[in-house]
């Protein structure tokens, strides 16, 4: 007498094995990483200098593009081969929340006000407006120590680019003064 368990009355379909998971997307930055790493390297071969140079500045496009295509082609081996990144813990960052787009918007704001009144106000009085505008649009309620901080970075940063580097920041209608 036969049972049911020894014979089965329907034929098993043989389990599908998943294929590695994929993320796509690294083949995107895969492909970016080459075009600009080919670009670097095209780039230094059209650099020109003297014959009395031999290493040149040549040397440095020559070396970064290279290694740009070949970690480009390495992800690109490694998103084939199934290599997914972990995912980040984001331990102060709630993913399940959408973007605070005002905040965003306050920021674009103090950076398109900056863009535009650098010139006339000079780096010193834009930059100290551009950190006080920042650090209230993220919430900062300490206004006093905002302007007190603000300034002190843009006149010492505005000094360092121009006494230390060179670097000529406009002064603005502080021009004399500083």
């Amino acid at each position: 007498m036969s049972t049911s368990l020894d014979t089965p009355t329907t034929a098993e379909s043989p389990r599908e094995t998943p294929g590695p998971d994929r993320d796509l997307a690294q083949l995107g930055l895969a492909a970016l990483l080459v075009v600009v790493g080919a670009y670097t390297f095209w780039e230094a071969t059209t650099l020109r200098v003297g014959f009395g140079d031999p290493v040149g500045p040549r040397v440095f496009p020559y070396v970064i593009g290279a290694v740009t295509v070949l970690l480009g082609i390495l992800l690109v081996i490694a998103t084939l081969r199934g290599d997914v990144p972990q995912a980040e813990g984001g331990e102060d960052v709630d993913l399940r929340h959408p973007a605070d787009w005002t905040t965003v918007l306050k920021l674009v704001g103090v950076l398109l006000f900056t863009v535009l009144t650098i010139t006339f106000l000079g780096w010193a009085v834009s930059g100290a407006l551009l950190f006080i505008g920042s650090a209230w649009s993220l919430g900062s309620r300490t206004l006093v120590r905002d302007v007190i901080v603000g300034f002190v970075l843009s006149v010492a940063s505005w000094y360092f680019f121009h006494e230390g580097l060179g670097v000529i920041l406009p002064a603005g209608i502080l021009d004399g003064v500083l």
